[in-house]
């Protein structure tokens, strides 16, 4: 079984030396074999340099790809097209995994029986939590615990490409990140993720949450600050308005708008002016409550006012689409002639 692990990675060289140490010291089953692929995204820092000194550690099993087309996704597509494993893992380049990762990973495919798998995200804080840090949220700064074992698709939780490991039999159905979404330099796009899990869950592929699967993720003290939650929400926000063009929900819409957004930005903003009035002094909810309207903000812009050009809008619905160097690199590709 070969497993390639792609390592998307923009100006933060000093990280990816501990995510490629961390790399080196999880143990790999006998039964696997392990191949890491840095994609540097347009890097203007000493990454490159970096990844040529780890690469005689690695003793051929490491690899340097460049893309310079700025984007998350566009990172994860060059390495998707870049290997041939049975297997793809994802992390990013400011996680560590933990030294059972691989035999994790090996244990719950050996089996057969599963097509995806996610794990959970310990944070490495970088700085003190916040009091007005929400307890709810810690998906923002990319804190995840679903949890016991399950499959996905039974709770809230969602594949998180930070640490997801796919089959390539599955992404050859399902095919490629979308391009128009996702994090492009210094817009936080986002949905990225969302958007492949729901073509997994609709390409019937069995995932599991899986406890065991941990990577250590390390919080930035610039991701503990209002302003960062204020514009996560709001783009988050965006992005699903995006999405939602194309994959509408199933809920009542009032101006475009799934009325329940609105539900809950009404009763966000009643409680707060209750709390102004009665003086409460919890700074947590207060500011949970506030980032509930930047989410309606941020999809009401991203539904009306966006531009982004999402022109394979149904494609991926098609269970016969295929990824390959041979097609348009980042693009899902057409539905095969009838």
């Amino acid at each position: 079984m070969r497993l390639d692990v792609i390592l998307p990675t923009f100006n933060r060289h000093q990280l990816l030396k501990r995510a490629l140490d961390s790399l080196l010291a999880a143990e790999v089953p006998a039964d696997l074999s392990v191949f890491v692929t840095v994609v540097d995204n347009n890097s203007s820092d000493a990454t490159r340099e970096t990844v040529e000194i780890y690469q005689s550690r690695f003793c051929g099993r490491l690899r340097y790809v460049f893309e310079k087309l700025q984007g998350r996704s566009y990172a994860l597509n060059a390495g998707i097209l870049a290997t041939n494993g049975d297997l793809i893992a994802m992390i990013d380049d400011d996680e560590q995994v933990d030294r059972s990762w691989f035999r994790c990973i090996y244990q719950m495919f050996s089996s057969g029986d599963v097509d995806f798998i996610g794990g959970p995200y310990v944070p490495h804080w970088g700085g003190a939590p916040p009091p007005w840090l929400p307890r709810d949220h810690g998906g923002v700064i990319g804190v995840v615990d679903a949890g016991s074992m399950h499959a996905y698709g039974t709770s809230h939780a969602e594949l998180m490409g930070g640490n997801a490991v796919v089959s390539r039999a599955v992404l050859q159905k399902v095919g490629l990140y979308s391009v128009d979404l996702g994090r492009k330099g210094k817009r936080p796009l986002a949905d990225e993720d969302t958007d492949m899990y729901r073509r997994l869950l609709a390409a019937e592929a069995k995932g599991m949450y899986v406890p065991d699967l941990i990577v250590y993720h390390y919080i930035h003290p610039e991701r503990l600050r209002k302003r960062y939650f204020r514009a996560w929400h709001f783009w988050r926000g965006v992005s699903s308005g995006v999405l939602d063009r194309w994959q509408p929900r199933e809920a009542t819409y009032l101006l475009g708008i799934p009325r329940y957004l609105f539900g809950r930005a009404i009763r966000a903003l009643w409680r707060i002016l209750n709390g102004i009035v009665s003086f409460n002094n919890k700074p947590a909810e207060n500011f949970a409550d506030e980032l509930q309207m930047w989410d309606l903000v941020g999809f009401f812009c991203g539904k009306h006012l966006y531009g982004a050009t999402y022109s394979w809008s149904d494609r991926y619905w098609d269970r016969g689409c295929r990824f390959s160097p041979k097609n348009s690199r980042h693009r899902v590709p057409e539905k095969p002639t009838k």
